[in-house]
């Protein structure tokens, strides 16, 4: 196998969403690309057709796009080795299938579902710690195999493995691996609908689409021997295999879709920014080699080799996620923003006519904010004036003595400039002038302006409203006081 030119895949099952396990997996094998100057393929492993979803399949592209993991073959791209859907190689596959049948590396068996529960069943009650098919069917005489067949028996196609020995393989993360034969089960390698099951059509499809590193899950290190047999079988050279590590769910056990692991899009429509959980994910199983903690997608390529990833879990931190996204917002494009909370104010009733000046909320907010959903829940006061004032700082707030001030200030604001040097004079003049302290006005204009008393910098907060808008707030606020 040529590994100088790296060809890694991302090969998703479209039968549910993109959970962020998976997208820790399609990371791993970009960033390898990109720092070894390969190729990044994306294929569709949709042969389990019971389970398929075309929604998943349009969501699985949008989660890496939004992600930025771009493919550079695969679906939607095209390229040299394609299709890059399994659905339209099932000819190859039933030709190989056919390949290891001629070759004695593989059988046809007979059994029905309910022969092999019994099966199961037996060997669980014996407490056999290997529980797999008792190869029944592996040496009918082909005469016995065609009558099966010609009496209308439905079959699958049997890996052939072998009864005695090791299997053994190389792991960039783990080292040797070796597993013995009788771990090995007589796998089905073709369904009765004349579907390959995984083992067969990602073994021929990484051969032919010349797949110089396989990297995925640790949930396949169990299956790796039996693609190595396969390897084997075929006369192939294997890829270079890396498991990578499990993540593990804050409350312990193995992350996944059945129990809790949120989809991509989910992290999307929560309010996190893709670089941050990008970053996120990278730190799962894998270290710069540096305390680091923040960095973008080009520091991650310069830092990433096989070498720096861990074979040890990692625990998918919710909390750290946040913190992470805190930092990423506190400095992110408020024009890109914009893109992400204006629908969602939208969606909450508001009218937001003039982008630049949601631009301008959104860089009052966004440093006040750890999610972009965050932004647009805490700024609806900026785009309609408040109809009602939270009772509690009412009460503490707008009080006899307050009033006079917001009057005076009603009556000076229209006459300065609207800087922040001029606001601020204005309301220390005014303080003065009634002997009483800025301190005890500025939370009541906050309260006039808001609606309820929280917000970034009041002075800011009167800029970005205007000197019309502001004025009107607190001479509003003031008729409610007495």
């Amino acid at each position: 196998m040529n590994t100088e030119n790296v060809r890694v895949r991302f090969a998703p099952s479209p039968t549910g969403y993109l959970h962020v396990g998976g997208a820790r997996t399609a990371l791993f094998n970009y960033l390898y690309a990109k720092a070894t100057g390969g190729k990044f393929l994306l294929r569709i492993e949709d042969t389990d057709r019971t389970r398929f979803q075309e929604d998943s399949l349009k969501e699985i592209f949008e989660s890496l796009r939004w992600l930025g993991l771009e493919w550079d073959e695969g679906p939607e791209k095209g390229g040299d080795f394609g299709p890059y859907i399994q659905s339209e190689r099932l000819d190859k596959y039933n030709e190989h299938a056919q390949m290891l049948l001629d070759g004695g590396h593989a059988y046809k068996c007979f059994c029905t579902s309910e022969r092999l529960d019994q099966v199961r069943k037996e060997k669980e009650a014996r407490k056999e710690q290997h529980g797999g098919y008792d190869r029944k069917c592996r040496d009918l005489s082909p005469v016995e195999v065609q009558a099966n067949i010609d009496a209308g028996m439905p079959f699958v196609v049997r890996l052939k493995a072998p009864l005695e020995g090791t299997i053994a393989f190389e792991d960039m993360v783990r080292g040797t691996i070796e597993t013995p034969v009788n771990m090995v089960d007589d796998t089905v390698l073709l369904k009765t609908d004349g579907f390959p099951t995984y083992h067969l059509a990602s073994v021929i499809d990484d051969h032919f689409m010349e797949i110089t590193h396989v990297m995925r899950g640790d949930e396949w290190i169990a299956s790796t021997p039996r693609h190595v047999l396969l390897y084997k079988a075929f006369g192939w050279e294997a890829p270079v295999f890396a498991h990578l590590p499990v993540i593990l769910s804050p409350t312990g056990g193995k992350l996944s879709k059945r129990k809790g692991a949120a989809s991509v899009m989910d992290y999307k429509k929560g309010g996190y920014l893709p670089e941050a959980l990008l970053n996120f994910l990278s730190l799962l199983g894998w270290n710069p080699g540096d305390d680091r903690e923040l960095l973008n997608i080009e520091e991650i390529i310069e830092a990433f080799t096989a070498k720096k990833i861990s074979s040890k879990p990692s625990v998918f931190d919710e909390q750290k996620l946040e913190w992470m996204n805190g930092q990423y917002m506190e400095n992110y494009d408020p024009a890109k923003l914009a893109e992400e909370v204006i629908p969602l104010w939208k969606d909450r009733g508001l009218t937001v006519d003039n982008v630049d000046y949601a631009i301008g909320v959104i860089k009052l907010l966004q440093v006040r904010s750890k999610k972009v959903t965050e932004i647009a829940e805490t700024g609806d006061f900026f785009f309609a004036d408040p109809i009602e004032y939270n009772e509690k700082q009412a009460a503490k707030q707008f009080t006899e003595a307050v009033k006079p001030a917001l009057e005076k200030l009603v009556a000076d604001f229209p006459s300065i400039s609207w800087n922040k040097e001029a606001i601020e004079a204005c309301i220390e003049a005014v303080a003065e002038s009634l002997e009483m302290k800025s301190g005890k006005i500025k939370p009541a204009l906050r309260l006039a302006v808001t609606g309820v008393g929280g917000g970034p910098d009041l002075i800011d907060m009167f800029i970005q409203l205007g000197q019309d808008c502001t004025v009107r707030r607190i001479k509003n606020a003031s008729n409610t006081i007495g």
